[in-house]
């Protein structure tokens, strides 16, 4: 991949804000986002030979479109919306609206007020859907429209979407909705708008973009990029650089698509999907603002590769051509790329020599026995999980090293004891975040004396359980049963419940299985979020205590996953959550009746406003002072009134956006109590009970799951 064209468009570019439309179905051309609400829409026939003025930037120029839209712009996709025509549209999103704009025609398609705000954006065909959605992902709610700007899709996730992406991920020729979220997880809804796989990360998941083969690439607030299989991760790497934007594109011209990033500090590189390998990389002067792909400029080969940064440096790569590629090979910069990797690796094989004949000097005494063992168990402590390593026979550990995602800062910790307190066993507390399973990558140092200057590097791998964080009383009733419980039969035995149970906590001694009678189990949340009980009968009626809702579904997610249960129909009951929500929705409708009256009263005073600067400026012309400072007086007091109202205004939208995201956010956890198409029926029932503001119709549904 070689660059083609570069030049500078003189604006100021949003990160993660930047896309490429064929407008007129044929020409694709650069859009972006600014800081001031604007949108510019570059054409890519033409370079800017001068820099363009405001004032002429707000009409078109030749070279500039620009669309004002007075809001912060959050979202920002080219596609086809109407499968009628050849073109594409332009969707922007906005905090509270989103707008499909005929570029081509100068035309709005639609503009909908989205309660949920927009922070994400994709278009295209979406499972069954006979016709392509714009699809916006805002505060924990997913919607979709079509060309017409009918809401043809609403559905729930767990928190604020910061990335959306439509790809055949499991290859049954149907899109699936790949969402990523705040809350740090990636999640995959089917074509029936049902959660498939559900993968949990280490940071908000900034940027998605679909690969070949039913892979998709991810990246993460933290600086980590890699790639996914369905629900497997195939590889990932960390930077500490921040990745902007990522794109799939094919430098080399093999048929398989790299993973194009650019990066917080201007970089930009092509890793390959397979491994993670970089195969190209290159530097701009700034920090990058998004990468794209098309036929941008004078391309009549294939498409081109086109990175813009955040100072307005738009720079264009291209795949080169057989020929290029065979003298690219002869190259003698290529020579001597190998001919350095060559004298690293001979370094590397001569100081591994050095150390070998080093180590082979007789050290009396600084040796480990032979048969030296490192063994690990996982215990709860009365704050968390601790990691015991210890050896089998007596040598000491100086340090230990365990690399694991989510629970420590950087994902690794290093354990050091004290030379005077060096023993054969360590003791690290953990306490991870979130109810995950997580792998637990443990080095260890062992040695033989504290004066040892010999170490021998043991490695092993430990899985955390996913309910770690749970302790378990072996002794029966000695946890109160809690209020809160939701109750589901299964067609299964109790033993099948202890397997999970075994595998997904850590239990303190082993559960007898008593298949003739009912079963009960109960555990302690070392976070702090009160006693967890489990109990089955011998007829498989199951029911799980907990004031947790949102533990309660996520037991019921793995469990039915462990079970291969398709469909669960669920009954539960929450007071405490139910007792939140009622209180909730009271505030939303006091909310709602205050914003429509604000709306009025700031109506009304911008009627009075422009009556009174006429009859300030009807003054003025007849010479009459008095009453036109008088009036301009009146304007002043009116204005400030309007600012004041403005931020109350402002304020209350603030207020009653965080309010539907705990709705939604309920939503969410009454759906995980249930499996299958009951989980997709919860989520429709409740929407169409709250837009008919039928409180008792929705309690009614998140209690026994029905309409």
């Amino acid at each position: 991949m070689v660059p083609i064209f570069t030049f500078n468009i003189r604006q100021r570019i949003h990160p993660n804000l930047v896309t490429l439309g064929e407008y007129d179905g044929i020409h694709p051309s650069l859009t972006f986002a600014t800081l001031g609400g604007k949108v510019y829409v570059h054409n890519s026939n033409k370079v800017p030979t001068s820099t363009p003025s405001r004032t002429d930037l707000n009409v078109s120029t030749g070279d500039f479109n620009m669309l004002n839209i007075n809001q912060t712009v959050t979202a920002l996709h080219a596609g086809h919306l109407d499968a009628s025509k050849d073109y594409e549209v332009l969707c922007i999103g906005s905090p509270t609206n989103l707008l499909c704009y005929d570029v081509e025609n100068n035309k709005d398609l639609f503009y909908k007020e989205v309660s949920e705000g927009v922070s994400a954006l994709t278009i295209g065909l979406y499972g069954s859907h006979a016709e392509p959605l714009a699809i916006t992902g805002g505060n924990c709610a997913i919607e979709g429209f079509n060309a017409a700007g009918d809401d043809m899709l609403w559905t729930v996730t767990g928190d604020v979407v910061s990335s959306l992406i439509l790809a055949d991920s499991t290859g049954d020729g149907q899109n699936e909705l790949i969402v990523g979220s705040e809350d740090f997880n990636i999640r995959i809804f089917d074509a029936a708008e049902q959660l498939v796989h559900e993968m949990t990360e280490t940071d908000n998941v900034s940027c998605l973009c679909r690969m070949g083969a039913g892979k998709y690439s991810y990246a993460l607030g933290n600086g980590t990029v890699g790639v996914y299989t369905a629900g497997t991760r195939l590889w990932r790497i960390k930077s500490k650089n921040n990745a902007v934007s990522i794109l799939n594109y094919d430098i080399n011209g093999d048929g398989v698509d790299e993973l194009i990033t650019g990066w917080s500090n201007g970089k930009i590189d092509a890793r390959s999907e397979a491994n993670g390998e970089v195969l190209f990389k290159d530097m701009m002067g700034s920090s990058v603002a998004g990468v794209v792909r098309g036929k941008y400029r004078g391309a009549t080969g294939g498409t081109q590769l086109v990175a813009c940064s955040i100072e307005g440096e738009v720079r264009g790569y291209s795949v080169v051509d057989a020929l290029a590629k065979r003298a690219a090979i002869l190259d003698g910069n290529v020579e001597q790329d190998t001919l350095r990797d060559l004298q690293q690796k001979k370094q590397n094989i001569l100081l591994e020599l050095r150390n070998y004949d080093s180590s082979s000097v007789p050290i009396s005494g600084h040796g480990i026995p032979a048969n030296t063992q490192l063994q690990t168990a996982l215990s709860v402590g009365p704050n968390g999980v601790q990691l015991t390593v210890v050896t089998t026979n007596g040598t000491l550990i100086p340090v230990v090293l365990i690399f694991a995602e989510g629970i420590f800062d950087g994902e690794c910790h290093v354990a050091h004891p004290s030379p005077n307190a060096l023993s054969g066993c360590v003791v690290i507390p953990l306490a991870p975040p979130k109810d995950a399973p997580v792998d637990l990558h443990v080095k260890a140092f062992v040695c033989a004396s504290r004066s040892s200057i010999q170490f021998q590097v043991f490695e092993l791998t430990r899985q955390l359980p996913r309910f770690a964080m749970y302790a378990h009383h072996p002794t029966k009733n000695a946890v109160a049963t809690p209020k809160g419980n939701v109750r589901f039969v299964v067609a299964e035995r109790v033993k099948r419940l202890i397997i999970w149970l075994e595998q997904n906590f850590l239990m303190v001694e082993d559960i007898d299985v008593v298949e003739t009678g009912d079963f009960r189990i109960g555990f302690t949340s070392l976070r702090g979020s009160g006693p967890l009980v489990i109990s089955m009968s011998k007829v498989g009626n199951v029911v799980i205590h907990t004031d947790d809702m949102d533990l309660a579904g996520d037991i019921i997610q793995h469990l039915g996953s462990f079970l291969g249960i398709v469909d669960l129909q669920s009954s539960c009951d929450f007071p405490n959550h139910m007792a939140n929500l009622k209180e909730l929705l009271s505030r939303v409708d006091g909310l709602h009746s205050a914003r429509e009256k604000m709306s009025a009263d700031m109506a009304d005073s911008s009627a009075l406003i422009r009556a009174m600067v006429v009859k300030a400026e009807d003054a003025r012309l007849l010479g009459d002072m008095k009453n036109m400072s008088k009036a301009y007086m009146e304007l002043y007091t009116l204005n400030v009134d309007l600012i004041s109202g403005y931020r109350i205004r402002s304020n209350n939208h603030q207020e009653l956006v965080d309010c539907l995201r705990i709705v939604n956010q309920f939503i969410q956890k009454s759906a995980n109590l249930r499996i299958g198409k009951y989980k997709t029926a919860v989520v429709s029932a409740c929407r169409q009970a709250i837009k008919t503001n039928n409180l008792q119709a929705l309690f009614k549904i998140i209690i026994t799951g029905e309409g």
